[in-house]
């Protein structure tokens, strides 16, 4: 499981040009990619991960303060294309990505999960066209692989 996380200054998340959920201030925007040999220990180690990465600025301005320490919101948006293979031709093969029931499953595991957390949690639409519009602060752009 791959989860491309990026600190934001808030998120808006549209469907069909219609606002469909956002958040105005602190966000970790999480985008999840769910390979078709996940299991649950992946799900649980992106899920303890996540809420206490510590990669907001704390007075000092190093990366020392987490979605917890700092009452940031996450947005979870499923994107099976983080796992796309490009070594072969000039398109995208996205066979190690979940297929769609699977991807489901396992995104929505993960959106439960982190509500336990207290944090707020928002998603978009699993297997939706999204349009996404977000700051990036920093930036902090971070990989979390569960494989690693």
């Amino acid at each position: 499981m791959i989860a491309l996380i990026q600190v934001t200054d808030g998120v808006k998340l549209s469907i069909d040009d219609k606002v469909y959920n956002e958040t105005t201030d602190k966000t970790l925007l999480v985008l999840l990619g769910v390979k078709d040999d996940d299991t649950i220990e992946d799900v649980d180690y992106i899920v303890k991960k996540i809420p206490k990465l510590r990669i907001f600025k704390d007075d000092e301005d190093k990366l020392n303060l987490s979605a917890l320490d700092v009452g940031a919101s996450l947005f979870v948006v499923s994107q099976f294309t983080l796992y796309a293979k490009c070594r072969k031709g000039n398109r995208p093969s996205f066979d190690r990505s979940a297929g769609y029931e699977k991807g489901k499953e396992f995104y929505e595991m993960v959106v439960d999960k982190l509500k336990s957390t207290g944090l707020e949690v928002k998603t978009g639409s699993f297997g939706a066209m999204m349009d996404i519009e977000f700051n990036n602060n920093g930036p902090v752009t971070i990989i979390l692989d569960s494989n690693e």
